[in-house]
């Protein structure tokens, strides 16, 4: 018999792992193709670093930066295939992205109390039809009873290149050197920060993109979205707004 309990509640795809594994590109087309809504977690933080960088704030100063975190006034618009950010009605998509924030952005997620006052916005994103949440730590602390969690994760050689090749695509000037050196120190403060560490949760499905096509990814998400979520409608207009 079917469980009641599966209607009371919207469906969550969690999916996690560290930088470069596509997280991004994926959760965004699974979404779509779902027609369901979509969390960018990962630019919650950025957009809370590119606060505490343009208010002079430094990265280690959890009070103010907690503070920012409650205030932040931020838009997602995710009617086009490259999800738009507003911060104070200001267009920052390419902003959060720069090297600089990235940093910043990995510094300030191992602040617990920027964590805490972050949690509840998140799961504000939990609607029907259903939500796919990309980030570090969706299936493990923001939607702990998610059905479906992924674990995407790839080699940290392929996760430095395809970095390297989005910011140069976006004429950003940076060696594949530097990037690798770079993407090393935040798994490193990642997995080793005391709040809510990157790592797999027990009941995800790990899923190594390293020599798998961005299609070959989406088609393996949703074939176990199909399997997990039999009762869950799909959307019927793409993309939802948040």
């Amino acid at each position: 018999m079917p469980d009641d309990s599966l209607a009371t509640v919207a469906p969550v795809i969690a999916i996690d792992g560290p930088g470069g594994a596509g997280k991004g590109t994926i959760s965004r087309k699974v979404a779509n193709r779902l027609g369901w809504h979509l969390l960018d977690s990962g630019a919650l933080y950025r957009l809370v670093a590119l606060e505490a960088l343009e208010q002079g704030i430094a990265p280690d100063d959890e009070v103010r930066i907690a503070a920012v975190a409650r205030g932040l006034d931020v838009r997602f618009d995710t009617q086009t295939d490259s999800a738009r950010l507003f911060l104070r009605g200001r267009n920052v998509t390419d902003a959060v992205r720069s090297e600089a924030c990235g940093r910043v952005a990995s510094e300030v997620a191992s602040l617990p109390g920027v964590r805490t006052a972050l949690v509840d916005r998140q799961r504000a994103f939990r609607k029907f039809p259903g939500l796919v949440a990309d980030g570090r730590d969706m299936g493990s602390v923001i939607f702990r009873d998610s059905r479906l969690k992924v674990f995407l994760t790839a080699s940290v050689e392929q996760r430095a290149l395809r970095r390297y090749k989005q910011l140069k695509e976006k004429g950003i000037d940076v060696s594949l050197p530097a990037v690798s050196r770079d993407m090393a120190d935040r798994d490193k403060r990642d997995g080793e920060r005391s709040v809510a560490p990157l790592r797999a949760c027990r009941d995800a499905r790990i899923l190594d993109t390293t020599a798998m096509s961005i299609d070959e990814v989406v088609s393996t998400v949703l074939d176990w979205a199909a399997r997990t979520f039999p009762e869950s409608p799909r959307g019927e207009t793409g993309l939802l707004d948040e």
